[in-house]
């Protein structure tokens, strides 16, 4: 029984002193790999350690590759260190928005991707991307931020402005490489200072060269520095890029993200502008550019259902009477007329009944008249043939029959719901169809000019704001006033 005890008392002693040594090695190794390990690579080393950490790794590759090669045998003490070479396979990270380029997820795209998937390649030209990057690594690890290397876009008022970072001021700085002169990189030892580290290709570096980087300009009006100084963070625009490794096309604003600022109402829209010019080009004549190389710029489907899919042909017709505007921004009438001339499509531009109807659809102006029609030649014109006009022959006048309704209702005070300042206010492109800007100064001008009743036909607060609207167009004000009115000099 003693002997036994004692062997037992022995493995405990061997058991409470072996544990000690493993972790005095376990210690030693961790503290090597940190040294030499593909995170510690990421920062600059003195060149004497870099020597150190490529011969480890030089070293290393000789282990793994055995008679394959690991390096030159006659290289002696006082010989300059080998660079290091990239890990069997190459570089995997960075070359993808996600590891194994795997989907990334939608919270993290930029807003309006759900509704836009793709960025548009007429907005965005396709990039040819030969670098590979990790934002990732750069912000989270790193402790970078956007402007560490895009510093340029927080000054940037156009979409040609180089935003990238440049080599020799930025890279340079972290990175054991020398590119002061483009036309002569020269590279240190140490792995991360390797032409292979950033770029892609196959023997990138080779001769000096590498493949180049195609990031086109983007056919939109852009200034980022009035973003930035509206306190929007690169996030709102470009999503969370800094969970993400490669940035590529797809994290590119979509404009259904930009409508969250850019299609505001009332004061809620400050400076940012909904009207499509604001960002888009456009051509001489005020028009979108619509034709670019990589194809033609269409509206998307969730853009007032206005999609040009294959059934466009059978929907357009609601979109333009319900917003021709919206059409006119990329077309002319004379597109419509193309088609609707009566010889390829007939006119049957309105419903059947619309000829009983119309008079509601010209009170409210939708859909607009003038989109096909000239007022004071169409419309008037009618309306003479058929005796409801003012001018029109008393011959072919409808028997007791008005066009307006009597003046009582019409014209004199009070002013009922049928009072014609209530249907001027509400559209006065009716009124215009058939009348001048004379017929109203019969009774709207001063009684200075003839005939005119002095009748006011401003709303109520309008000489506190009278000299803004002179200051702009006085034409109209000089339809009623005499240059010497004392109504006038009140807003000049």
């Amino acid at each position: 029984m003693d002997a036994k005890q004692d062997r037992r008392d022995a493995r405990r002693s061997d058991a409470r002193f072996v544990p000690g040594w493993v972790a005095i090695v376990a210690c030693l190794g961790a503290l090597a790999l940190a040294v030499v390990g593909p995170e510690a690579a990421a920062q600059p080393k003195p060149r004497a350690q870099a020597a150190s950490a490529a011969a480890a790794d030089g070293a290393a590759d000789e282990r793994e590759q055995g008679d394959e090669g690991g390096g030159d045998e006659g290289e002696g003490e006082g010989d300059e260190a080998a660079p290091a070479k990239p890990p069997r396979g190459g570089y995997t990270s960075g070359l993808h928005p996600m590891p194994g380029d795997a989907e990334v997820p939608l919270a993290w795209m930029p807003p309006g991707t759900s509704a836009t998937p793709v960025p548009s390649d007429e907005i965005y030209p396709p990039q040819t991307l030969t670098i590979r990057f990790n934002h990732k690594k750069h912000v989270q690890g790193l402790r970078q931020t956007c402007k560490s290397c895009h510093a340029g876009a927080y000054t940037s008022g156009a979409v040609s402005d180089r935003l990238l970072p440049s080599p020799g001021q930025t890279c340079d700085n972290c990175h054991d490489v020398d590119h002061s002169d483009l036309t002569q990189v020269k590279a240190g030892t140490n792995e991360n200072g390797q032409c292979a580290y950033c770029h892609i290709g196959e023997n990138a570096g080779a001769g000096g060269k590498v493949a180049p980087l195609v990031l086109p300009h983007a056919n939109l009006r852009f200034p980022h520095k009035k973003h930035v100084d509206r306190n929007i963070k690169c996030s709102q625009c470009h999503g969370q890029v800094s969970k993400l490794e490669m940035a590529t096309r797809e994290q590119l604003p979509r404009m259904a993200g930009c409508f969250s600022c850019h299609n505001m109402t009332g004061p809620a829209q400050g400076d940012a502008k909904s009207d499509c010019e604001t960002c888009h080009l456009t051509r001489p004549d005020g028009l979108l550019v619509t034709a670019f190389a990589t194809g033609d710029l269409l509206p998307p489907r969730w853009l007032h259902n206005a999609g040009h899919t294959p059934d466009w042909l059978e929907r357009h017709k609601q979109i333009a009477a319900n917003d021709s505007a919206f059409c006119g921004t990329c077309h002319t009438e004379n597109y419509c007329t193309d088609c609707h001339d009566g010889k390829i499509r007939p006119r049957s531009v309105h419903p059947n009944d619309f000829l009983s109807m119309h008079p509601q659809a010209a009170r409210q102006d939708n859909p607009r008249c003038v989109t096909c029609h000239q007022e004071q030649t169409f419309c008037a014109d009618c309306h003479r043939r058929t005796g409801v006009a003012r001018d029109a022959p008393s011959g072919i006048r409808p028997a007791g029959r008005r066009f307006h309704p009597p003046p009582a209702e019409w014209t004199t005070a009070p002013r009922s719901a049928k009072h014609h300042a209530w249907e001027a206010e509400r559209n006065l492109n009716a009124c215009v169809s058939c009348h001048t800007e004379r017929d109203c100064a019969t009774c709207h001008a001063t009684r200075g000019l003839s005939g005119g009743q002095g009748l006011n036909p401003h709303p109520l607060g309008f000489e506190n704001k009278c000299k803004t609207a002179f200051s702009r167009n006085p034409r109209p004000c000089l339809v009623c006033h005499q240059s010497g009115d004392t109504f006038l000099k009140r807003c000049q």
